[in-house]
């Protein structure tokens, strides 16, 4: 069994740090260096490149993020707008920080005249990193656990962060760790096939990431009780990692049926 002790690490001129941004600080800090690493040994490019980078996708990716979030939350930032610029407050979205991540390295990649395909297979190789550092910040916010359980590794939640049907429950499965160690694996995956890259498509290897990723995420989510957000009778995130599996998979099938239909016209 084990609780997160409090939110805050430390108070600074009267202003917390939270354990929740040093963590994702760390998250971002350590994937970004790990993918500038991967950049240059195995895919040609420039020293720092990924660096350089990396402001345009943080930055990008946090209001992604953030709007995405707050979209989900329509209702109450319809009525309190200017809640929507408190990220203090808490409210980000992996699905959003991926799109508007995107969004930053299409940018960067236009400018720099590198090819887009070539820089999401780097990212690739830091992402999985990174989520599965940043899932610990979950963890001091005592936020992305599960339903109630007895194993041996059990969440304690205070009864201030318990949904309400499950006010009468102290531990919970702790959702946030399953998805860190799936994404450690996703993570030693995708380097397995950078080290393979030669024999692998450019965009393929980003393709796999978002396929497994959506796969933990779908797992993680089906045991969740804290989702934000439902259709269907679905969390919205289990419908988007869905669609975002869908669409993947035909973009892979649809570029090696091009590549073989290219192949017997050369042929």
């Amino acid at each position: 069994m084990f609780a997160s002790h409090s939110q805050i690490l430390c108070t600074i001129f009267g202003v917390n740090i939270y354990f929740y941004g040093v963590v994702l600080a760390l998250a971002i800090v350590v994937g970004t260096f790990w993918a500038d690493y991967i950049s240059t040994k195995y895919f040609g490019l420039e020293k720092e490149t990924i660096i350089d980078m990396a402001p345009y996708i943080i930055i990008a990716g946090i209001i992604g993020a953030r709007l995405y979030y707050c979209c989900l939350n329509y209702d109450f930032y319809l009525r309190f707008p200017t809640e929507i610029l408190a990220i203090r407050h808490g409210g980000i979205s992996i699905h959003g920080a991926l799109i508007g991540g995107f969004a930053g390295l299409v940018l960067f990649a236009k400018k720099k005249n590198i090819s887009i395909c070539k820089l999401c297979d780097i990212s690739a190789a830091g992402l999985p990193l990174a989520q599965s550092i940043g899932r610990w910040g979950n963890f001091f916010n005592s936020e992305a656990f599960g339903t109630p359980t007895n194993l041996p590794w059990k969440l304690y939640i205070a009864p201030q962060y318990r949904p309400i049907p499950y006010t009468d429950n102290e531990y919970f499965h702790p959702a946030f760790l399953y998805e860190s160690i799936l994404d450690l694996i996703i993570f030693a995956v995708v380097f397995y096939l950078i080290k393979k890259y030669k024999h692998i498509q450019e965009g393929d290897i980003a393709l796999i990431y978002l396929i497994l990723y959506s796969i933990v995420r779908i797992a993680v989510e089906s045991i969740r009780i804290d989702s934000i957000r439902y259709l269907f009778g679905l969390p919205v995130a289990i419908i988007m990692s869905i669609g975002i599996i869908i669409i993947a998979l035909s973009v892979m099938i649809c570029r090696k049926l091009a590549n073989r239909r290219n192949k017997r016209q050369e042929g």
